[in-house]
């Protein structure tokens, strides 16, 4: 038997022989069904099926196959070489753009137990904080589109439910426009969850966690080896937490069967579910002292409601199939359908009157009154989503060729009320009584849904070329047919007039090329330079409704962008260590000026803005003892190039005031000059490692408020890990240690701070 884990491929049967079973797997034979993939590319690949290797036709040679999803040791290291997010399974010096990827190993060592706690301790991610409670990531100063752009398993995840880290092998990040890939948005980016899937070993983990705040989270993650080609999986969590008012409960079930693994024919089906019951920190208030933010309130402190909710919700069904064509070509489909639902009821905090007005830093005091104005959202999203992707390698015009294409489905069915805030309840607080108890009563009635339906369809197609053993040229090209409609209910405004209900229809047919060279002199060393581009649709993520007249922000056709980068991927420490250094360019040439919410007349695309830095990501171990990660972005220039922005505006009473929307020659909005992340451990003791880590971001100004500065912050992370046994430890986390009060998310009038210090104590089990 041989030892290392090998295909033996020859005709009629594959077999494989996979070190964690310790026997044999025939493939099944070529009589293997080919469902919904093959119907899906029957149109565009037929050409390319007919150049790969028929198994009837042909003996191939036996070749060595590692199959990754087998083997869990990779959850040990924070390094990772291979990533999901070039779709398919690419290693990571083959893709010629940035890519942060946050292991598993490092998501517990950090206790990163919400997704966007994940994203704060990536570099140059910035988060706006929505007026309806929608956090809007920013990459790069680039808006990822109120959860737009972020996937789970390469299928584009839904946007409106709080996200868990419970069933997450690990989370990607492509830094770049990438709309070859993906489609619509990906301007800055995209961010990819991999969801933990069976392998064929008995093997299960629990974790209980204890910390400030009355934190108790308990998860399990179970796996079953259930015969020599399948296994079960079933990842299940319970969270609950006071927070000193912000109270959250969530409960997480996630269980996949998978089945025919190694064969020629895999086939995978899951469900998953998760509900979140939140009394969210809706926003804080600051002071200005020349123009800077002043945290002000405690980030602990709940000046909100009793009665203020946020409930998300998120069920979705996914099944799999993968065929395996020979040890170079494969097919793989997913289908997902899945329901997301969000419940937003939430309370505007001001100090007496709007920004403090009536109340100066130096007058702040236990007994300064507090106002809570209602503020109240409701959407419902149901999305089936189909994909298809066909990889292979072959030999064309004495060339090697390594090709991937797609085929990509959507259709969603959206429903939003997005001002369903109901009447004031007049209740007021003071600065000394926060989670006073106050409640008001829901008495709102059925929510005013306006509908929002898409249906999108795009194809792609990439040629990785081997000119000879060093250089690689990449050439690929998508096209999407994006279609939507809006439907919008009629609304009472001041005197009783009414404003009409609007329908109204758009549609976007664009390509999206993608070019780069590749150079790897060693199997150390990868250099590359890539040049990608992105689009934006009107309403591709709802925030763009015809609620305005005549339905401009409807017609308006897409914006565009274009990313150019140069960089190398490298192996250290005896590739136990990865590094990438990038240089880029980031520009959407033809932006919407200004935020459709405050000024919704101006939706030409005559905007332009850049942002020109340095990437760097290094994760590994530099000595056996001593790992780290270290995740760094370099903005130095960033700037809006063009605008129709006036300086001036003029009000209906004829006053003239200076006009503090960003305009040209401004630095953008929620674009730091640097951002970065630490997290480095050391065992100090056969039983014992510590570890520490820091978080950065520089001063940034709110979008839209050129008049605005955020200072930078630094926050401190501790940890201590204790072995009990081969099988159990006890883990001592401490976030934000110096208990740094600081402005997290921003929005024009408000902000949303930061964690407090947190405590949590874990203990984990392995049996």
């Amino acid at each position: 038997m041989p030892s290392n884990p090998t295909i033996a491929v020859t005709r009629p049967h594959f077999v494989l022989h996979n070190k964690a079973t310790g026997g044999m797997q025939p493939f099944a034979s070529s009589a293997a069904l080919l469902p919904l993939g093959a119907m899906l590319l029957a149109t565009t690949m037929g050409a390319m099926a007919q150049n790969a290797p028929a198994p009837e036709a042909k003996t191939l040679s036996t070749v060595v196959v590692r199959e990754k999803a087998e083997s869990p040791a990779a959850k040990n290291s924070v390094q990772a070489t291979d990533t999901q997010i070039g779709k398919g399974t690419q290693a990571l010096r083959d893709i010629p753009q940035s890519v942060t990827v946050m292991t598993e190993r490092l998501i517990d060592d950090r206790n990163l137990d919400d997704f966007r706690e994940v994203l704060r301790t990536t570099a140059g991610v910035t988060f706006q904080a929505g007026e309806t409670g929608e956090e809007d990531v920013r990459l790069r100063g680039f808006s990822l589109g109120q959860a737009g752009d972020i996937y789970t398993d390469g299928i584009r995840d839904g946007a409106l439910y709080e996200r868990d880290t419970f069933n997450k092998d690990r989370i990607e990040v492509l830094k770049g426009s990438a709309s070859m890939l993906f489609g619509k948005g990906s301007t800055g980016g995209v961010v990819n969850q991999v969801s933990k899937f069976p392998f064929l070993l008995d093997q299960h983990e629990a974790n209980y966690t204890i910390g400030t705040g009355n934190e108790h989270r308990l998860t399990g993650d179970f796996n079953f080896r259930l015969s020599e080609d399948s296994a079960f999986r079933l990842n299940a969590m319970v969270h609950d937490a006071e927070n000193d008012g912000a109270e959250v409960k969530k409960r997480g079930v996630a269980h996949t069967y998978r089945w025919g693994i190694g064969t020629r024919n895999e086939f995978s089906v899951g469900l998953y579910h998760l509900e979140v019951e939140g009394r969210p920190n809706f926003n804080h208030p600051w002071f200005l002292e020349n123009g800077v933010i002043q945290p002000t309130l405690p980030a602990s402190a709940y000046h909100g409601l009793a009665s203020d909710h946020q409930d998300t919700s998120a069920t979705y069904a996914t099944f799999t199939h993968k065929h395996r064509f020979s040890h170079e070509s494969e097919l793989s489909t997913r289908v997902r359908h899945g329901r997301f639902e969000r419940d937003l009821w939430a309370s505007v905090i001001r100090f007496g009157q709007t920004n403090g007005s009536a109340t100066t830093a130096a007058t702040l005091n236990p007994n300064t009154p507090i106002t809570r104005t209602p503020k109240g959202r409701i959407g419902i999203s149901e999305a089936t989503q189909i994909q298809s992707d066909y990889t292979n390698r072959v030999d064309w015009l004495g060339k090697k060729h390594n090709l991937i294409a797609g085929v990509d489905v959507s259709v969603e069915d959206a429903r939003r009320a997005n001002n369903f805030a109901g009447t004031p309840s007049g209740l007021e607080s003071t600065v000394g009584t926060p989670n006073n108890g106050d409640a008001r009563p829901d008495t709102r009635g059925p929510a005013p849904f306006n509908t929002f339906e898409t249906r999108n369809m795009g194809i792609y197609v990439q040629d990785t070329i081997e000119l000879n053993s060093v250089w690689k040229l990449i050439a690929g090209l998508r096209h999407d047919r994006f279609e939507a409609s809006y439907d919008t209910l009629p609304t009472s405004g001041q005197n009783g007039a009414v404003t009409p209900g609007t329908s109204f229809e758009r549609s976007d047919s664009l390509w999206s090329p993608r070019v780069g060279a590749i150079y790897q002199p060693t199997d150390t060393q990868s250099y590359y330079v890539s040049l990608g581009t992105s689009y934006n649709t009107s309403g591709d993520t709802y925030q763009f409704t015809p609620g305005n007249p005549n339905g401009r922000d409807a017609n308006t056709p897409a914006e565009k962008s274009r990313n150019l980068e140069v960089g190398g991927k490298f192996e250290l420490f005896d590739k136990r260590a990865s590094l990438g250094v990038a240089l880029f360019r980031s520009e959407k040439y033809n932006e919407r000026n200004t935020d459709p919410d405050t000024a919704a007349e101006q939706n030409l695309l005559s905007g332009k803005r850049h942002a020109s830095g340095m990437e760097f990501n290094l994760a590994g171990r530099i000595t056996p003892k001593w790992e780290i990660f270290y995740n760094h972005t370099w903005i130095p220039d960033a700037r809006i190039d063009a605008s129709n922005v006036p300086a001036f505006t003029v009000n209906q009473q004829g006053q003239v005031n200076a006009n503090t929307t960003q305009r040209k020659g401004d630095r953008p909005g929620l674009t730091p000059k640097h951002s970065a992340s630490l997290w480095t451990t050391y065992q100090v003791l056969p039983n014992l490692r510590v570890g520490g880590g820091l978080n950065h971001r520089g001063k940034q100004h709110p979008e839209g408020r050129r008049d605005l500065v955020a200072k930078s912050f630094t926050t401190v992370d501790a940890m201590v890990e204790y072995s009990l046994t081969e099988a159990s430890s006890l883990k001592l986390n401490v976030s934000n240690l110096t208990d740094k009060l600081y402005a997290d998310s921003l929005y024009r009038g408000f902000y949303a701070p930061g964690a407090p210090r947190t405590v949590q104590l874990t203990l984990k089990t392995l049996f």
